[in-house]
């Protein structure tokens, strides 16, 4: 049995709050999320990972912190 990370879900809903305040689509940014999301839960599948995050959170917390430190951007 793999165990899961532990997360705070007051974090989780903080951090998506985070996201949608500073986007100015909130659909576009659902769009955005749920799309990162299932290229994550691809990759996992692929690779014959076992997620130790649900993707649309492991998504939401990506995103966050690209929101908040632009400067882990690689690109």
């Amino acid at each position: 049995m793999s165990k899961r990370l532990s997360f705070n879900p007051a974090e989780i809903m903080n951090r998506s709050e985070d996201l949608m305040s500073a986007a100015s689509n909130r659909y576009r940014i659902t769009v955005q999320v749920a799309n990162r999301a299932k290229r994550r839960r691809d990759e996992e599948f692929n690779n014959n990972e076992d997620p130790m995050m649900k993707p649309v959170i492991r998504a939401i917390i990506e995103m966050s912190d690209e929101l908040t430190q632009p400067e882990i951007i690689g690109e």
